[in-house]
């Protein structure tokens, strides 16, 4: 097994933040990231100086980089309920459980409801805990319905699923880690859930498994442990003494009696207890003569059969027992299928809070309901029979009213309290929310606040369908409509653009339906935008007939006298000025900036900047392009972060801020921006998402190493994901191959040259491919020098000097051919020289590596003191190195 990693202890959420610490965020970004405060992430700072005895968090970023902290420390167990009692017995069952989990990574305790199989896995679980490097999780899976059983995973491991990066992706990612421990407890009602779950988790990481439940998983390789009554005569007779003593402190009873009761309760734990919470209060007689009845009326049949029926038994003689004010609350609080806390309580029993508090004591008293962390919960054994008999309460129509009733006000509290620490509550209440949403599926309300919630908790794609259930259920056309554009901006956030298209289609047909033309206009228009400006995200292209016949009917349908719908019209014609697409019209584009201005709603402007900068990257004009994608950031700073439309532009905005600066040879403003886009896990299923919007920033940066790591993890990612059409790896991979080059690993640059080939949309035209020509140019020119490959200079010039269009790193590929050809001594190196000299504009890159072909050229130290000089600024390292070397060669 593996061995504890070094360091001090800290918390689950506390290895989060040092993570993210590594990653470069700040505290604001890291509190959008985990969903809570600002001030909670400086109080996790605090403790993390203070844990780790460094002075800033400079230091504390490094030491992320170094350490092994994940899930939880290695020890602790995220997700373990705190017992309140001794364990008794089972020395042999737990011994026999940890050899099989050795053994195995999947072991599964079996045994009849009441048995004991949750406290047995928490024990064995905290005696395994240590022997997992990278964490334990224990995960309760009574709350779960629809077999949402990554999701409960994910909110005990504190991950949220990101775009392209489902929930159970995100889960795969963390628990790859390394070896850990995973506890699923009570999987009996979502066997095919979970089982699922758990072959894919054995099949991709070095997880363990331990799971809890009434029959085994049916996978292979998995050990089952049948968990038997305590045995009579020793532990279960312990076992009641030990309850008894904790309800009655004093309290004796003969023990032939407790013997003759644990033997008719067939030493089964649960109701060895319920008994023993009665047994001060009915005396021995009373005991037998109570339970005994019960007992007869079931009698029949023997083994477990007989164990649930002497279960049945023991709850109903203690239900029975109970004064008629206890009944009513036992039944009404059988709704909750998870923790509940007290206003919940006072919520669904109609009681007041004095009442409902002394209410819930008795019943703890009585080992009917347990109290754990502040809320209280029923066993699932115990909860389906008080459900029973709450179906055959006249109240039980008033009690599920209360309850949903509850629900939309607790999911309501909870949409208004986002970014406030919100988060743990929702993970402990959603299986409850949607269980009160079954009373009544058509709750509209409830369902639009799920999808907000569940967005916010990092649920994309559960989001996604919350928004569409709510169109089926709106009330309006008009509010379907809205539902609607929800789910497309859902969508988008994901990446997942032919959805959000069709989505906004089916907004504009409900739009439609409710004689709103205006609103019709504008998701016409929201999908015509779709398709010109992320057609590589798309399944398949939309023919430029249809988005111009789309854009005719936005723009018949509505009133132009709107600002909002003249400038999503704008913004639309931008982006179908032709049939190729990603080629916005320069007038357009700036009618579009023009109309969006007017609105002064930050997301539309985004949206047509976006356009306005597209053209300029067309037209060569990087550090335009550069500034406009900077004004783009400014605009959504500070904007919800819980708001789908909001996070699908900014994403975009940050992805190509990052792009833009480096193409514009601005590498600290790149770097900066890099730091917002980083995520909390760049080596899990989402690193392709982000090492390919950073990547061309660290190779320029000279950290080699690093961008190839990123770069592995990258291209792994985006296998696992299914090789998703991903516009940023097309850009990426020329600077992959350059990291490789500039570490003279040729066969790394043939590899990556080929992953390159392999990587590229079907659906990609010649235009877009014909705008990236220029960057390979680059790569290959300055790959070629640093090999000394000079037999290659004159081809090389050839092709920088051939472009016709002016694509934004045609001035990166004709100064690396330039310097090249210097280096080759080619006849035409000074006449191309002279000509990248006066094009050099005001990139710095540029003009550091013409600087340093001027100074090849003549021996000039002070063109190559100048270049240097630039790289340093520019914090270009290797190009700074190699710099220096060559002026090194003068005298």
């Amino acid at each position: 097994m593996p061995s504890h990693v070094s360091g001090p202890e800290i918390s689950a959420r506390e290895a989060e933040v040092l993570t993210a610490l590594g990653a470069g965020l700040s505290n604001a970004q890291i509190a959008r990231r985990m969903h809570i405060s600002v001030r909670t992430v400086e109080g996790h700072v605090s403790s993390l100086l203070r844990k780790y005895g460094v002075p800033d968090r400079q230091a504390l970023a490094a030491r992320a980089a170094t350490t092994d902290e994940t899930i939880t420390p290695p020890g602790t167990i995220a997700g373990l309920p705190r017992p309140r009692t001794s364990f008794v017995g089972r020395r042999d069952e737990v011994g026999a459980v940890l050899a099989a989990m050795a053994d195995g990574r999947l072991v599964t305790v079996a045994g009849p409801g009441g048995v004991g199989k949750t406290r047995l896995a928490g024990v064995v679980a905290e005696e395994a805990a240590s022997r997992y490097r990278f964490g334990a999780a224990f995960v309760d899976l009574v709350p779960v319905r629809d077999g949402l059983v990554g999701q409960a995973v994910a909110a005990v491991l504190g991950v949220s699923e990101q775009a392209e990066q489902p929930v159970e992706q995100a889960v795969v990612a963390r628990l790859r880690r390394g070896p850990s421990l995973l506890v699923l407890d009570n999987c009996e009602h979502v066997p095919d859930a979970v089982a699922e779950f758990a072959e894919r988790i054995l099949a991709t990481c070095p997880t363990t498994i331990l799971a809890t439940s009434r029959e085994r998983l049916g996978l292979p390789g998995e050990r089952v442990h049948p968990l038997a009554p305590l045995a009579l005569g020793s532990d279960a007779e312990e076992l009641f003494r030990d309850r008894a003593e904790l309800a009655h402190p004093g309290h004796h009873l003969d023990p032939a009696t407790v013997t003759d009761l644990c033997a008719r309760l067939d030493g089964l734990p649960l109701a060895i207890e319920l008994a023993a919470a009665r047994s001060a209060s009915l005396g021995a007689a009373g005991m037998l003569s109570g339970l005994g009845d019960y007992l007869r009326l079931l009698a029949g049949g023997r083994g477990a059969v007989e164990r649930h029926r002497s279960l049945r038994a023991v709850i109903g003689w203690s239900y029975d027992l109970l004064a008629e004010d206890e009944r009513a609350v036992f039944r009404r609080l059988s709704v909750f299928v998870g923790d509940f806390d007290l206003p919940a309580a006072i919520a669904v029993s109609g009681l007041s809070a004095p009442d409902a508090a002394d209410l819930l004591g008795r019943l703890v008293d009585k080992s009917l309901i347990r109290h754990r962390q502040g809320n209280w919960h029923l066993l699932e054994t115990i909860r389906a029979f008080a459900a029973e008999q709450l179906d055959d309460d006249p109240e039980r129509d008033l009690v599920r009213r209360r309850y949903l009733s509850w629900a939309i006000d607790t999911a309501t509290g909870l949409a208004a309290r986002l970014g406030e620490n919100w988060q743990p509550t929702f993970d402990r209440v959603t299986g409850d929310l949607r269980a009160a949403l079954a009373t009544a599926p058509d709750t509209h309300g409830l369902i639009r606040l799920l999808a907000r919630l569940t967005f916010a908790r990092g649920y994309l794609r559960a989001s996604t369908d919350w928004y569409e259930r709510a169109a089926d259920c709106a009330p309006t056309p008009a509010e379907a409509n809205d539902d609607l554009g929800h789910a497309a901006d859902c969508a988008q956030v994901i990446n997942d653009s032919s959805r959000a298209y069709d989505l906004w289609l089916a907004a504009a047909e409900r739009a439609r339906a409710a004689g709103d033309g205006n609103a019709r206009a504008v998701a016409l228009a929201r999908a015509v935008e779709m398709a010109g400006r992320f057609p590589v995200t798309f399944r398949s292209p939309i023919p430029y007939e249809r988005r111009r016949e789309l854009l005719e009917e936005a723009t018949a349908a509505g009133d132009h006298d709107d600002p909002v719908l003249a400038a999503r019209l704008a913004c639309a014609a931008a982006w179908t000025a032709g049939p190729e697409v990603l080629q916005p019209d320069f007038d357009l584009a700036a009618a579009a900036v023009k109309a969006a201005r007017v609105t002064g709603d930050p997301i539309l402007t985004s949206a047509a900047l976006d356009a306005a900068r597209t053209v300029a990257t067309n037209d060569g004009r990087g550090r335009e392009a550069h500034q406009i994608t900077s004004e783009r950031l400014e605009l959504l700073a500070g904007l919800d972060p819980h708001s789908p439309a909001y996070v699908a532009e900014i994403d975009d905005a940050q992805a190509l801020a990052c792009l833009d600066a480096v193409a514009a040879g601005d590498l600290s403003a790149a770097r900066t921006i890099a730091r917002l886009i980083g995520t909390d896990d760049l080596s899990g299923d989402s690193a392709y998402l982000t090492a390919s919007k950073t990547i061309p920033m660290v190779v320029l940066s000279g950290d080699l190493d690093e961008a190839i790591r990123l770069a592995e993890a990258m291209w792994e990612g985006w296998q696992r994901a299914g090789r998703p059409r991903m516009f940023w790896m097309q850009v990426t991979m020329p600077y992959v191959i350059l990291a490789h080059g500039l570490r003279e690993d040729r066969d790394n640059v043939e590899r990556w040259r080929d992953r390159a080939a392999q990587s590229a949309a079907p659906h990609q035209n010649g235009s877009f491919q014909s705008r990236l020509a220029p960057l390979t140019t680059f790569v290959d020119a300055r790959i070629a020098l640093h090999l000394g490959d000079l037999d290659r200079a004159a081809e090389l010039a050839e092709r920088a000097w051939q472009y016709r269009m002016r694509a934004r790193y045609l001035p990166f590929a004709r100064a690396a051919a330039v310097e090249l050809a210097v280096a080759a001594e080619l006849p035409r190196a000074e006449a191309d020289l002279a000509a990248a000299v006066a094009d050099t504009g005001d990139n710095d890159w540029v003009a550091a590596t013409v600087s340093r072909a001027t100074g090849r050229q003549y021996a000039d130290l002070d063109a190559l003191s100048r270049a240097a000089e630039l790289w340093a600024r520019m914090g270009a390292r290797f190009e700074h190195t190699c710099t220096l070397k060559l002026s090194a060669r003068y005298p």
